[in-house]
């Protein structure tokens, strides 16, 4: 009997309209837990690496976290991977809600899909039962438009839908996939609009075996209660109407302007009323006691959802208030768009115009107003018409189809994909290694274990220090004792701070953790309510596993060489390694370079950032290691060839 996961997968053709039902092998479990991790060793296994993103051999796949449908507070979040072709490389996203649960409770912890349908369909799946459904009457619909109208269709107002809107149907590289008020987005939707899968529907009524249920009942209970009265879990920004970080600090428009002196008490005022004049009410994932979700309903728009930054980004590309976010993302969210990088692709087409790069040829009747010139752009680009056909394949590929000069005004994207939209002084070397090397597409699913500047009172940095329960060990409260700048560290701490971030959320999307409950959430107070210390005992619980810190700690470095290993088979370098050029104001090439060098010797991976043997052998990754030699990424000393290798994003 399988404990914690489900032990079946279901498969499924759209070019042929084949479903299967297939046993898994309980050892992929042990080594790749679930979610992300399982994700990722099943692109490995099934996709060449010269696979086009947009070829039917390309997979689509949901995976649900190892604890989800167990009694684990907070463990709601399904990993959706692919490959992008925004990026060439392996996509991952997270979902939140009630989807990922629901597959578990209907029997599946993966649901993998390839091929391509010859229209529209839809997937429903309510136990056993599993049927791919024409969706044709569905086309155009918005996404949470389409999840109501399927619940209708179904007559189950309990079943959970994932779906695209009209921007994944046009192959808008942006495109999220949205369940509810929750999105997937970073490359995902796109793939889903390409297969001609408009909707998941599924619903489930299974039980999931624990392998000891009343430990783990007890300790849940507690874990409840924990985040329900903890201020240090959930989303903050949820209740907290200061918003100043973000407008103050992150850069508006393309990405370029700080407007460090813009919030005030009278606009804090102005906007706490407005969000409570419209609030529907604020909603919680699936197992949660924690509702982080705003949800809003406009005059004239569908409701719509937000968490933390998401609220900001339109009326901060457009240069407007909070108002016109609101207008707006009524909208764009049943279009389906990523709310974190397309206002970042739209100012940057305004940007093109304002420089004379893009003229009203390219742009006829284009507004003078900052907002309704966001408007024009995001009709066009979720149509793919006109200029929006360009612009809908992301800044860095627009920038090189465009050409004259577009590719200079590309200057917040890693890997081809846009970031945050953060403008610094002095190069913070943490966060320098966590851009750079990061395979996750936002610097929030890397950062978050480690505070990002040290507390200046002393007693009050011992007090954080006091209750810290989630340091992996007592160095790094030595390091934060001893931080006096922020830039200034040992080498070796900054190596150890970006393992432990990252070693956080690979483990939290492979199990099934939101972050703001674990790894995102450390890093502004000690009292978090998951952390490598007590995250062993919950899986153990659940499985049946033997577990500890230690192998936990050894199953998070496997599944990340094990993401690297599928990124540097389709072309990731060092030289794709580098932040935007102006994310900081204060560049020293050498400094980076040889701080990359280190943190890749860190790693164990060689100075163009591939693992090496050793280093996958200790990992249990040996089939990795002889198809990286056989394939002459790495040659008999462990070293790569770099003649001649493309950038990542040249690949497409």
């Amino acid at each position: 009997m399988r404990y914690g996961a489900t032990g079946v997968n279901l498969e499924i053709d759209l070019s042929r309209g084949n479903i299967e039902k297939v046993e898994t092998d309980p050892k992929m479990t042990e080594l790749f837990l679930g979610g992300q991790g399982a994700g990722a060793k099943i692109l490995w296994d099934r996709v060449p690496p010269d696979t086009d993103p947009f070829s039917p051999e390309n997979l689509l796949i949901f995976s649900a976290g190892l604890l989800h449908a167990t009694p684990v507070p907070g463990a709601n979040r399904v990993a959706v991977n692919t490959f992008s072709p925004q990026t060439n490389l392996m996509s991952h996203s997270l979902m939140g809600g009630f989807f990922g649960p629901e597959m578990k409770h209907a029997g599946y912890d993966q649901i993998i899909i390839r091929g391509k349908a010859s229209d529209l369909v839809y997937l429903y799946i309510h136990n056993d039962t599993v049927e791919i459904r024409d969706a044709t009457h569905l086309r155009g619909k918005g996404c949470t438009e389409t999840g109501d109208l399927l619940k209708e269709e179904l007559k189950d107002d309990k079943v959970q839908v994932a779906a695209i809107g009209l921007a994944g149907e046009n192959r808008v590289y942006t495109a999220s996939i949205d369940h509810g008020h929750s999105s997937a987005a970073r490359g995902v939707g796109v793939i889903m609009g390409d297969k001609r899968l408009k909707a998941i529907a599924v619903r489930g009524t299974k039980d999931i075996n624990i392998a000891h249920p009343a430990e783990l009942f007890d300790i849940s209970m507690k874990m409840h209660k924990r985040i329900s009265e903890s201020e240090g879990c959930g989303d903050w920004m949820a209740y907290d109407e200061d918003d100043s970080f973000h407008h103050n600090h992150f850069a508006w428009g393309n990405a370029r302007v700080r407007r460090i002196d813009f919030w005030s008490d009278e606009l804090q005022e102005r906007w706490t009323k407005l969000k409570y004049d419209h609030m529907d009410r604020q909603t919680s994932c699936y197992n949660c006691p924690k509702n982080c979700r705003n949800v809003i309903k406009w005059p004239g728009r569908r409701r719509f959802g937000y968490k933390c930054y998401g609220k900001d980004t339109y009326h901060m590309a457009a240069f407007k208030e909070l108002d016109f976010s609101y207008d707006i993302l009524g909208v764009a969210q049943e279009y389906g768009l990523d709310s974190y990088s397309t206002p970042q692709v739209i100012a940057f087409g305004i940007e093109l115009y304002d420089a004379g790069i893009l003229t009203d040829k390219d742009m006829p009747d284009f507004p003078e107003d900052s907002g309704d010139r966001v408007w024009y752009l995001m009709e066009k680009i979720v149509r793919r018409e006109g200029i929006g056909d360009i612009l809908a394949d992301g800044v860095s590929l627009a920038a090189k189809r465009i050409g004259n000069g577009a590719e200079q005004y590309d200057h917040n994207t890693v890997k081809g994909f846009e970031q945050l939209p953060i403008k610094l002084g002095k190069v913070n070397p943490a966060y320098f290694l966590m851009i750079a090397t990061g395979e996750k597409m936002s610097i929030t699913q890397i950062e978050g274990s480690f505070p990002q500047d040290p507390i200046r009172d002393m007693k009050e940095r011992q007090a954080f220090v006091d209750k810290w329960d989630a340091v992996p060990d007592q160095k790094f409260k030595d390091y934060f004792m001893n931080w006096e700048k922020r830039n200034l560290m040992p080498t070796q701490a900054f190596c150890d701070i970006v393992d432990w971030n990252e070693a956080m959320h690979y483990i939290d999307d492979s199990i099934g953790l939101c972050g703001f409950v674990s790894s995102f959430r450390g890093q502004f107070g000690g009292d978090i309510a998951y952390h490598i210390n007590n995250i062993p005992e919950f899986i153990a619980l659940a499985t049946g596993m033997e577990m500890d810190k230690s192998i936990l700690w050894k199953d998070f470095q496997r599944i990340r060489n094990l993401v690297r290993a599928v990124n540097v088979r389709r072309g990731l370098r060092r030289k794709d390694e580098r932040p935007p050029e102006d994310h900081w104001a204060v560049r020293d090439e050498e400094m980076e370079q040889n701080l990359l060098t280190e943190y890749y010797k860190f790693k164990g991976w060689n100075d163009q950032g591939v693992p090496t043997q050793e280093t996958l052998k200790s990992l249990d990754l040996e089939f990795i290691a002889e198809d990286l030699v056989e394939r002459g990424i790495l040659d008999e000393n462990g070293n790569t060839p770099v003649e001649n290798e493309p950038a990542v994003i040249e690949k497409n």
